[in-house]
Parts: C-alpha cells; structure tokens; sequence
C-alpha cells in the first residue's frame, strides 16, 4: 500500500450525502429510526477513525479497484479533490458499525493508506 498520497477532506458532508444514507437506511430500520437518525447525523460534529477500524467494526470486504466508484473516488484522491466524510450508525444490536454513506470513499481511502485518518459522522 503506498502512504505518499495527501488526502483531502471536506469540512462536512455534502449535502446529497444524506438522503444516499437515507436510501440505504431505509432497507435496515423504520422511517421513524431513519429520520431520528439523519437528524442526529446532521447535528453531530466531525470525528475521525482509522481506515482499518471502520472496516473491522461494520464487518464488510474491501472493494477492489475494479469497482467504479471506488476508481471515481481514487481519481479524486490523486487530483487532490476533497472526499466527503463517511456517514455512519453504531448498531448496537449487533455491535456493528452500518456505513450509511461513504463505502466507496473508505474502500478508496483503504486501497491508498489503511492507517488513513477518515473524517466522520456517527450516530
């Protein structure tokens, strides 16, 4: 992996960011839970994990370079263009980390520096 790459970040997440999470939220909880936790989500600060913890924690496979939108998201990286930060619920049921949005950008990240420090939302 190499680690010579300075990945850039936005301040927040963009605005289309939540209603991608909405989407997929929507196939795990009610709409009420799902709107609890997009409010929520969009009040909390910023905070930052490890690459490799997020990935160990939601319990997901890497996305190789093949996949699409992991390739947009690298492109993105080596024009130094912000990525949005993730957007993520614990779930304590299953104490797993749900990646509501950003799956790609951690895939691309991930490809690039495991130990990468990624900016973050989590609920």
């Amino acid at each position: 992996m190499q680690k010579e790459v300075d990945i850039k970040w936005l301040a927040e997440p963009e605005e289309h960011n939540y209603p991608a999470a909405e989407s997929y939220l929507e196939l795990l909880f009610d709409d009420k839970t799902v709107v609890s936790l997009l409010e929520r989500l969009k009040r909390k600060p910023i905070t930052a994990f490890k690459a490799k913890d997020i990935f160990r924690a939601s319990g997901l496979s890497l996305l190789g370079v093949g996949n699409s939108h992991v390739e947009k998201d690298l492109t993105k990286i080596r024009k130094g263009s912000g990525l949005s930060p993730l957007l993520l619920v614990r779930d304590g049921n299953g104490a797993k980390v749900i990646i509501a949005d950003g799956y790609h950008r951690l895939c691309a990240v991930y490809s690039v520096d495991e130990d990468a420090m990624i900016p973050c939302k989590i609920v």
